[in-house]
């Protein structure tokens, strides 16, 4: 090793003798108390220390020993911790990032993917919802009402037809301006229906089949001195085929589509459509009415009641 060298590392060693004798001083904390406070001070611990060192087989030099027990006294080697403080604690938070910094990473994220979820998907969704439902009232709606009206106009050929659907578009029209959907929607779906009535054209057929009645009587609760007489008829277009359509219940108040149904008759057209079948089997005139294109209602060819029951 070279002089240089020696001369440079010299002082490093002699520090770390100097911190080896304060850490031996601080674990003879006693002796260090009473030799400081004694008049013979420094020079007795001096001793003290080299004596102790001596035992160890350690030769340190006298003004090693005084430099370690100046250092002692000036607290030299001895780390203060800094006052608590924001700085402190921001300081504790980076060196323990490991321990925290993958929980709060996934919070941040988390909270990220919530934030663009709703700001970004949900409320504009929300907001493209709101304005289709209003260009649907202020603009869809209405549009759909005075489509089916006109058409409805042009196609009926009964006034009552007309007046109708003028008052349904007027209040469906007031619904749609107040916001209220549901009542615009059914407005128009009324609408729909009295449009596909009128188109409508059907013979009203009494059924003349073996695996189902042709008419039937019965005796109503609410008065169990009359009686109820139905004839089994269905709605035939003009290729034969059997239309569904929506039939009031008498009995029970509700309309249910159906393509078979009992239509309430006098007791003479009862009879004579049961005397018609027991002449052979056959009922020969089995037509009870015709519904014609244009035209509301049907044009019955006998007598009725114009109660109908769906069930029997």
């Amino acid at each position: 090793m070279s002089d240089v060298t020696a001369k440079s590392a010299a002082p490093l060693d002699e520090v770390m003798l100097a911190m080896d004798v304060v850490d031996t001083l601080r674990h003879q904390q006693g002796l260090a108390n009473r030799e400081l406070d004694t008049d013979a001070k420094q020079a007795q611990l001096i001793d003290r220390l080299r004596d102790i060192y001596h035992q160890q087989g350690i030769e340190v030099p006298d003004h090693i020993l005084k430099e370690g027990v100046a250092a002692l006294q000036e607290s030299r080697f001895t780390y203060d911790p800094p006052p608590p403080g924001f700085g402190l604690s921001l300081a504790r938070l980076y060196v323990g990032r490991k321990r925290w910094g993958k929980p709060v990473l996934a919070c941040i994220v988390a909270l990220l993917i919530v934030m663009i979820g709703f700001f970004g998907v949900w409320r504009p969704y929300q907001a493209g919802q709101a304005e289709q439902a209003r260009i649907e009232l202020s603009q869809g709606l209405p549009a759909q009402m005075d489509s089916l009206y006109n058409t409805i106009f042009e196609e009926t050929k009964v006034q009552q037809a007309v007046v109708d659907a003028e008052a349904i578009r007027t209040h469906g029209q007031t619904f749609a301006a107040e916001g209220n959907r549901a009542g615009a929607v059914r407005a128009v779906a009324e609408l729909t229906a009295l449009r596909d009535q009128i188109r409508q054209d059907y013979t009203l057929r009494v059924v003349n089949r073996a695996d189902q009645k042709s008419g039937f009587w019965t005796i109503p609760e609410v008065n169990t001195d009359a009686t109820n007489y139905y004839l089994v008829v269905e709605a035939l277009d003009a290729e034969g085929k059997a239309l569904t359509l929506p039939i009031l219940n008498e009995e029970s108040g509700q309309t249910e589509a159906v393509n078979i149904w009992g239509l309430r008759v006098p007791e003479t057209v009862y009879n004579a459509v049961v005397a018609d079948k027991q002449d052979d089997g056959i009922i020969q005139k089995n037509e009870i009415g015709h519904k014609s294109f244009g035209f509301v209602d049907v044009e019955y060819n006998v007598p009725v009641s114009g109660g109908a029951v769906t069930q029997w």
